[in-house]
């Protein structure tokens, strides 16, 4: 494909996760190419420019989204700032793959939903779980039918000494929204409701609680701690969602906790003629023949290309045919408002209706 053809891509933000999307999408050089990088240090921009092949670095991202060599704008920056710069990435006509979560309140997401609405463009949120292979097996099976109707779920993530970046933006509510319920629980809950066939959340009861972070305990090795910074968010949240069509999902997530874990993900799906099991890197399919239990073992295949691949792809192949992304800005909505209810729920001891407004 000519250069001409090619989808021009920027990416705001050179930090770990801009290393990961400089990484995947400069493999589809067939398809697109980055032409420029920016970073609020700016130095390391330069070094991620010249470790990838960038041409060119953007002193700013209002400059980057400007510049007509970029078609799309990948966003991987503190949550603060994703609101922000999509809505301006949208105004200017960029397409957009913006890290999770979304926004960084349902406020948030709704100005992005807005955006998305009055232009043409992609929004895309990068929920890389849902490329995994195992999920993508169990998707394979439900949408055959092959659980019947999911009625109830429970999905979860405990780290037992995970928190990330001791008093930097992830553990400051104003900067990140959160702590582990807007930093890993939104994957989990974007997952949940992805493999239930997507149905309408309608209520939260919710609580969060913070015993490690504020007496420093529970430090992970993500990110560099700022020990002159602040915790103010939680380490442990647990809720359950109703949805309209009155099935349930249970949501547990934590940083930090003192429990028998293996810190990886998990998603139980009940249906009616069977069940699926997601931990980790391997599955289940569970249903009754015969009288018996039967269970079938999901793996992902040794030559896997991985998560991130089959992301980026579907990045690509969206501008290019003009579709909705299968994590749109409706399901990136639909994540914030049930992370605002559960936070709101744990403040007031009730529970919280969705509010499923868009003005």
């Amino acid at each position: 494909m000519s250069i001409e053809n090619k989808i021009r891509i920027g990416i705001i933000g050179a930090g770990n996760i801009g290393k990961v999307h400089a990484g995947e999408f400069s493999k589809l050089g067939d398809e697109c190419v980055i032409t420029a990088i920016t970073d609020a240090y700016l130095p390391l921009a330069v070094e991620r420019a010249k470790q990838y092949g960038i041409a060119s670095v953007a002193n700013s991202p209002e400059e980057l989204i400007q510049r007509s060599d970029v078609d799309a704008v990948i966003i991987g920056v503190p949550n603060q700032f994703h609101a922000p710069l999509a809505v301006q990435a949208l105004a200017a006509g960029k397409h957009v793959l913006l890290e999770k979560p979304m926004g960084i309140n349902g406020e948030a997401a709704r100005q992005i939903m807005k955006a998305s609405q009055a232009s043409d463009r992609i929004v895309m949120v990068g929920h890389q779980m849902r490329w995994e292979s195992v999920p993508m097996q169990i998707k394979e099976q439900i949408d055959r039918g092959e659980l019947g109707k999911i009625y109830t779920a429970k999905t979860g993530w405990f780290r037992r000494k995970g928190i990330p970046g001791w008093g930097t933006w992830f553990t400051q509510m104003d900067q990140s929204g959160g702590g582990p319920l807007i930093d890993i629980g939104v994957h989990m809950l974007d997952l949940a409701l992805y493999l239930m066939g997507n149905p309408k959340p309608v209520s939260v009861y919710g609580a969060t609680y913070a015993e490690f972070g504020p007496s420093r305990k529970g430090i992970g090795t993500w990110g560099k701690p700022n020990w002159n910074g602040t915790y103010d968010v939680e380490d442990l949240a647990t809720a359950l969602i109703k949805m309209e069509d009155g099935s349930t999902l249970s949501l547990e997530v934590s940083w930090a906790v003192h429990m028998d874990t293996d810190n990886t993900p998990f998603i139980h799906l009940m249906g009616s003629e069977g069940g699926a099991s997601y931990r980790g890197a391997e599955g289940k399919l569970l249903t009754e023949k015969f009288d018996r239990p039967i269970e079938t073992v999901l793996r992902k295949a040794d030559n896997d290309e991985g998560e991130r691949a089959r992301l980026s792809r579907h990045f690509l192949e969206c501008i290019r045919e003009g579709k909705q992304p299968i994590t749109s800005a409706l399901t990136g909505l639909t994540n914030n408002l049930v992370l605002d209810a559960i936070y709101e729920s744990s403040r007031t001891g009730s529970e919280v209706k969705l509010d499923w407004n868009l003005n």
